[in-house]
């Protein structure tokens, strides 16, 4: 037998075929957790890939595998092996957990159900009789549900632009408890100062929540300027396909108390993520990078021609020059990102329309951040839930149209946009 032959695995009675089998449930050996040390110091590209990934110790599994397990056995009544029911905690989930908190820079996270049971489990946070302010043109899922917390549960709301410090400093009063942050905001992509609100907040012992859905931690990392909590839609960019729904509340760096907090509050309330959910957002993670450069380099193709056609009054994306809060966004991000927003000039509800049924790779439909180009009316949609008087005073006219911008070529876009636009009846 040649040496090749002795050495090819599929010849019978080849000596590589006399392996140990590892029984299920052995410690991983040394080489398959040593990686975990250098993740928190690697790039952010191989950070995206193998945050909160090990080789599996059952069986070497590379991905991740699905506990889709309600239950967990014990070995005794005092002993198990590290949980004990799905809705407490979940191998998959803590994967995933650890790996946003990594992305992040947090002390950990807690994964929930969808992103608007993140947004409650960070409220129920606050005691009774807490006054909390938040942007002017917030999500309307986030509008909807400070309202009904407002009627239920008697939480005082002030909606006020952050980005007016002397107007954040005059709303506070003793009971102000929390600040609520979306940057660059929903759908008007209004910035705040996050290291000046800190500042304001936590001379007056109040927390900073900033929603990072719009940026994700590839661009915008609230805790490097000092935010109390960081929540996302885990839905858009952390998954990035659009075919799961869910949440995340990261700690701070530090504060295990917090995320003990966090955590033992997404189990009372019941909203913790199932572990398929947790393992499809897990494998978004690792394109994230690459998507969020893809959907950056398409957004900021489209502002320009949009800024430039005669049809178009305004459009809202910090990463153009002239936005008002483009120094800012340079300071603070280090991205621009997908998502803008537009106005079409005499904003006549036919020529919206026009627009929204012309338009062929922009599909109409709510949500953002997945690899296909959005298009949505956020009057009508996302933020149907304001009260009018709510929508005008955040800017949100009826001429409004929010994009999310995929990883489609460019072009192909531009020129969607560019055949709508110019079809427009008079």
């Amino acid at each position: 037998m040649s040496d090749e032959a002795h050495l090819d695995p599929n010849v019978p009675g080849n000596p590589a075929y006399h392996f140990t089998i590892v029984p299920p449930g052995t410690p991983a050996r040394a080489g398959w957790a040593s990686r975990a040390g250098l993740v928190p110091s690697a790039g952010l590209a191989t950070q995206c890939v193998h945050a909160g990934v090990q080789p599996d110790p059952a069986y070497g599994a590379v991905m991740p595998p699905i506990y889709q397990s309600s239950t967990f056995a014990f070995r005794d009544l005092c002993t198990n092996a590290g949980y004990d029911y799905t809705r407490s905690g979940n191998p998959t989930r803590a994967a995933l957990e650890e790996a946003i908190a990594l992305l992040e820079g947090g002390q950990g996270a807690t994964c929930t159900s969808t992103g608007m049971s993140a947004i409650v489990v960070a409220l129920n946070l606050l005691p009774r009789g807490s006054h909390l302010l938040c942007t002017v043109d917030c999500y309307g899922g986030t509008f909807r549900a400070l309202e009904h917390a407002r009627s239920a549960y008697g939480l005082d709301v002030t909606y006020l632009d952050l980005a007016d410090l002397d107007a954040v400093r005059d709303a506070f009063r003793p009971e102000t408890r929390m600040v609520w942050v979306e940057t660059p905001s929903n759908p008007m992509l209004r910035l705040t100062d996050i290291r000046a609100v800190v500042e304001i907040a936590r001379a007056r012992g109040a927390l900073v929540a900033v929603d990072n859905t719009f940026l994700s931690p590839v661009l915008q990392r609230p805790f490097e300027h000092g935010a109390d909590l960081v929540v996302h839609s885990t839905t858009k960019y952390l998954n990035g396909h659009s075919d799961v729904v869910g949440g995340a509340v990261v700690a701070p760096p530090g504060n295990l108390a917090m995320l003990q907090r966090i955590q033992s509050m997404n189990n009372l309330l019941g909203t913790s993520q199932s572990p398929h959910d947790c393992f499809l957002v897990l494998r978004g993670l690792k394109t994230l990078l690459l998507r969020m450069r893809a959907h950056e380099l398409g957004a900021a193709a489209v502002a320009r021609f949009l800024e430039a056609h005669p049809a178009v009054a305004r459009v809202h994306y910090p990463g153009l020059p002239n936005h008002p809060q483009h120094a800012l966004a340079c300071a603070q991000q280090r991205g621009f990102g997908g998502m803008l927003s537009f106005e079409i000039r005499d904003g006549r509800r036919d020529r919206v329309d026009h627009v929204l049924a012309t338009l062929r790779w922009f599909t109409l439909a709510e949500s953002l951040g997945g690899v296909e180009s959005l298009v949505a009316h956020p009057a009508s949609m996302t933020h149907a839930s304001m009260t009018p008087e709510a929508r005008r005073r955040a800017g949100i006219t009826d001429g409004v149209i929010r994009l999310s911008i995929g990883i489609e070529d460019p072009a192909d876009l531009i020129a969607d946009l560019d055949r709508a636009l110019g079809s427009l009846p008079a």
